[in-house]
C-alpha cells in the first residue's frame, strides 16, 4: 500500500481546510449546532473516516508531522493558564469551592470506573483512563494530549484513537443529557428564578480603563499576547522536563508537555494581578481559540480509526457506564449539594455538559434553560470559573497520579 507523509506545512494546510469544512457544516446542520460540536472536530472526523475507507481499500495510508500539533496544543493550554485568576476564585465564595470539590470527586470517579472496567476486559488499566476524565472532563484538548503520550511514550496501543472517540461521544451525550435532566428537576420541584438571584454578579474589580485595555484587540495587543504565550510555553517545557525527572524510588512521575506551560502562565497572571499589570486578556483568548481549532483539526484528522476495531465492544460498555455515572452523580449529588434550588438545577445541567465534554457544552445547556425559565447568575459565574479554569489543573494532576499508580495493580 502506498504511504505518504505530509510535512508540518502540509499538515497545517489540510487542517485549516477541514476547519473551514467543519464550520460550514456546523452552521447548517441543526444537530451539530445544538450539540455544540466544534467545527474542527467535525471536519477532522470526516477526514479520518475518508482515510479509514482509503486504508481499508488498500489505496493509501497517510502520515502527518506531529510537531505542529504539539506546538498549538501547548499554546492553547498556556492560554488556559493565563485565565487562572485566584482572585476570582476567592471572590466567588463557598459555592465556587464546593462546585470545584464536586468536580474533583467526579474526575476521580470517572478514572476509577474506567480503570476497573479496563481490568475487567483484560486491558492495560491505564487504557481505561481514555474513557475516564481524560476525554470526559478534559474534552478533546486533554484527549489529544494524553492519547499520544500514552501511545507513543508508554506503548499503550489504541490510546489516542480511543481517547478522541470517547471525547466526541462525550460532547454529544453531555449536550443531550444536560437539558432534560435539569428540566425534569425544575418541573418536579416547581423551581423558578427569583429577583434576588437575577442580579448581576461582578467577577472582577478592574476600573473602566483597565477593562478596556484588557479587552483591546489591535496589533500591539496581539503581539504582546503572542509574547506572553510563547515565553510561558518555552519556560513551561523546562518546568515539565524537571517534573518528569522526579523519582520516588522506582516510582516516576509522567506529565504532558502543557502542564508546565499552564503553571508558568498561571504564575505570571497572578503576579501581574498583584502588581496591577493589565494583560491583553482578549487577545490571549483569541490566540488560544485559534490554537485550539488548529490543534483539534490535526488531532482528529490524524486518527487511525482502524485501530478501534479491537476496542469497539468494550468501549461501548465503558462509555455507557460513564453516562450512567454522570446522570446519577449530577442528578442526586450535584443538585442536592449545590442547594436544591433553581440555580442548583441549572448547575446540574451544566455539570453534565463540562463533565462529559467541555465548558461550551455546559454554557449551551444553561443558555437553553435560562431562556425558558429565567436567569441564573450564580450558575453563570461559578460554572465557567470552575469548568474553564481550575478543573483542568486538578484533572491533569489526578490523571498523572492514576497513570503512575495503576501499573502497580496491573
Amino acid at each position: 500500500m502506498p504511504e505518504f507523509t505530509l510535512d508540518m506545512y502540509q499538515t497545517a494546510g489540510v487542517a485549516m481546510l477541514l476547519f473551514v469544512l467543519g464550520r460550514f457544516l456546523t452552521t447548517r446542520i441543526e444537530f451539530l449546532k445544538r450539540c455544540c460540536i466544534p467545527a474542527p472536530v467535525v471536519g477532522g472526523l470526516i477526514f479520518a473516516i475518508v482515510h479509514l475507507v482509503l486504508y481499508s481499500c488498500g489505496v493509501v495510508q497517510l502520515s502527518f508531522d506531529d510537531n505542529v500539533k504539539s506546538f498549538f496544543m501547548t499554546l492553547f493550554f498556556t492560554s488556559v493558564g493565563y485565565t487562572a485568576c485566584f482572585r476570582l476564585l476567592k471572590k466567588g465564595g463557598k459555592k465556587v469551592f464546593t462546585f470545584l470539590i464536586i468536580a474533583i470527586v467526579m474526575v476521580c470517579l470517572q478514572d476509577v470506573l474506567g480503570s476497573v472496567l479496563a481490568a475487567v476486559f483484560h486491558w492495560d488499566m491505564r487504557l481505561g483512563l481514555c474513557t475516564g476524565s481524560i476525554p470526559m472532563v478534559g474534552g478533546h484538548g486533554t484527549a489529544g494530549s494524553y492519547g499520544p503520550l500514552m501511545e507513543n511514550k508508554l506503548g499503550i496501543e489504541g490510546a489516542n484513537v480511543l481517547a478522541i472517540a470517547a471525547a466526541t461521544f462525550g460532547l454529544v451525550s453531555g449536550s443531550l443529557m444536560g437539558g432534560p435532566t435539569a428540566r425534569s428537576i425544575i418541573n418536579r420541584y416547581g423551581l423558578t428564578s427569583t429577583e434576588s438571584e437575577a442580579e448581576i454578579m461582578e467577577i472582577d474589580d478592574e476600573n473602566a480603563e483597565e477593562k478596556a485595555k484588557a479587552e483591546r484587540v489591535d496589533a500591539d495587543a496581539f503581539t504582546n499576547a503572542a509574547i506572553l504565550l510563547i515565553v510561558a510555553s518555552g519556560v513551561g517545557t523546562v518546568l515539565t522536563a524537571l517534573l518528569n525527572n522526579i523519582h520516588f524510588g522506582q516510582f516516576k512521575l509522567t506529565f504532558p508537555t502543557y502542564i508546565g506551560a499552564m503553571l508558568v502562565a498561571a504564575v505570571i497572571r497572578n503576579f501581574c494581578d498583584a502588581k496591577h499589570i493589565v494583560l491583553p486578556a482578549k487577545a490571549i483568548d483569541l490566540w488560544g481559540n485559534v490554537s485550539l481549532s488548529i490543534f483539534l483539526a490535526i488531532a482528529l484528522m490524524t486518527l487511525k480509526l482502524w485501530q478501534l476495531a479491537s476496542l469497539a465492544g468494550p468501549m461501548i460498555v465503558m462509555l455507557a457506564a460513564q453516562v450512567v455515572l454522570m446522570f446519577v452523580f449530577a442528578r442526586f449529588v450535584v443538585f442536592n449539594i449545590m442547594g436544591r434550588d433553581y440555580e442548583a438545577a441549572v448547575m446540574t445541567s451544566a455539570f453534565c455538559g463540562f463533565g462529559m465534554g467541555a465548558t461550551p457544552n455546559a454554557m449551551a445547556n444553561m443558555q437553553v434553560l435560562t431562556k425558558r425559565y429565567g436567569p441564573a447568575p450564580q450558575a453563570y459565574f461559578i460554572v465557567p470559573l470552575v469548568g474553564s479554569l481550575f478543573i483542568d489543573f486538578f484533572n491533569g494532576i489526578i490523571i498523572t497520579g492514576f497513570m503512575n499508580i495503576l501499573p502497580m495493580f496491573g
